[in-house]
């Protein structure tokens, strides 16, 4: 037990020292943390009047980052497929970090999942009641899954290095082939857990499932390349630019995928004068003088374009500030297009045909910016924590390895 003690205290003395931006980081992330945890008691307290939630439109903001966010982690695999499938030695380097944003992310999901529910303490109703029949029910037991998978594939590799071993490729790498499978299983099961869903038409879409995956290839590596660019400007971690340059061929790929998969939804929707159409042409043009979400699904489009362009355009894409000005406009393109542009119109028009404009309150607001503050805190403590292991500034004697 010695060599995990040391572990854990060597790793929180790495978090807890750092310069002075550092510790500006990390009290800015605090205080939006502090004013998120304000705003979920007043909720707690008051109900769910407290948001702009209504019987018509029961998911808004909470669900719409918690499915972009499920996107997210799933991204994690585009730098595991190549590592250790195609054993790319540039990507290898830095699968770590980015199994460590997938556990950051994925308590950000859980988190979502938790303020979306009125009664937190009976979410154990959802494995009582629900499983296996429930896809909501489903949802949650992959996260949890994925969420173990990636805690125990990281930590067992930087105890291994913290300790001075090599580790042992049979101990983890079974685990790694499974999350791959496990990490495109999360964002299918969020899909279907839309597009299972008969009285909300706009979903019922079986392009929905390869949507979500494409988009989240696009978002994911987006912004790994900005984590990853921080890391090495920042904590001097030796990150090649062949790693980067690979997650940049992904993202163009997979954006245009996106991009391609939209349109075809638009097409089918529109072209064919469906009777279900109400709930595009709500989002696309508006309907009977409700334009809520026009201006954003317009925006996220010309992002995402935009994205695709910087992403396939040398003279773009070789120009750090214009790549991460792509990777920005991937990462809330893709937040507007698959979060409220696509959960809000599943709702609107209502079976009824009644129209309900929903924007997220001020409560909504503050809990899901402190939902994201925690997110970046994990994600920065945990870096903090792994680097100075990935670069072997930080290991255990050799006598007290022994």
């Amino acid at each position: 037990m010695l060599p995990l003690f040391r572990f854990v205290t060597s790793s929180l003395r790495s978090m807890l020292r750092g310069g002075r931006s550092y510790y500006i980081w990390i009290a800015f992330l605090l205080a939006w943390i502090a004013l998120g945890g304000a705003a979920y008691l007043h909720q707690l307290r008051v109900g769910f009047v407290a948001t702009n939630l209504v019987d018509h439109v029961p998911w808004g903001a909470y669900i719409a980052n918690f499915t972009y966010l499920v996107g997210m982690a799933a991204g994690a695999v585009m730098l595991v497929i190549p590592a250790y499938v195609y054993h790319d030695h540039a990507l290898h380097d830095v699968v770590v970090l980015g199994e460590l944003l997938a556990v950051a992310v994925l308590t950000m999901c859980l988190m979502f999942v938790m303020v979306d529910i009125g009664r937190p303490d009976r979410i154990w109703h959802f494995i009582r009641f629900n499983w296996p029949v429930s896809m909501l029910t489903w949802d949650v037991i992959v996260l949890n899954g994925y969420l173990a998978l990636n805690a125990y594939i990281t930590g067992y590799i930087l105890f291994t290095k913290f300790c001075g071993r090599t580790p042992e490729r049979k101990k983890y790498v079974p685990f790694v082939f499974l999350a791959i499978g496990w990490a495109v299983s999360i964002h299918t099961v969020t899909a279907f857990l839309y597009s299972g869903m008969g009285a909300r038409p706009h979903w019922n879409a079986a392009i929905l499932a390869p949507r979500f995956l494409a988009s989240a290839f696009a978002a994911g590596p987006s912004l790994m390349i900005i984590a990853l660019t921080i890391v090495r400007d920042k904590m001097g971690f030796p990150l090649k630019d062949e790693a980067l340059n690979r997650l940049r061929q992904i993202v163009a790929v997979t954006m245009l995928i996106n991009l391609f998969f939209f349109f075809s939804e638009i097409f089918t929707e529109l072209y064919s004068f469906k009777h279900h159409a109400a709930s595009m042409r709500y989002l696309l043009f508006g309907l009977h003088g409700h334009t809520t979400l026009v201006p954003y699904i317009w925006s996220a489009v010309a992002l995402d374009v935009f994205a695709a362009i910087v992403f396939t355009t040398k003279a773009l894409y070789r120009r750090p500030a214009v790549l991460h000005a792509g990777c920005a406009a991937a990462i809330v393109g893709v937040w507007v297009e698959k979060g409220m542009g696509l959960v809000i119109p599943g709702f609107v028009p209502s079976p009824l045909g009644e129209v309900v404009d929903y924007i997220p309150s001020f409560t909504e607001f503050c809990v899901s910016a402190g939902i994201w503050a925690t997110g970046a805190l994990i994600y920065t403590l945990l870096l903090k924590a792994a680097v100075p292991i990935e670069l072997g500034t930080s290991r255990l004697e050799p006598e007290a390895a022994s």
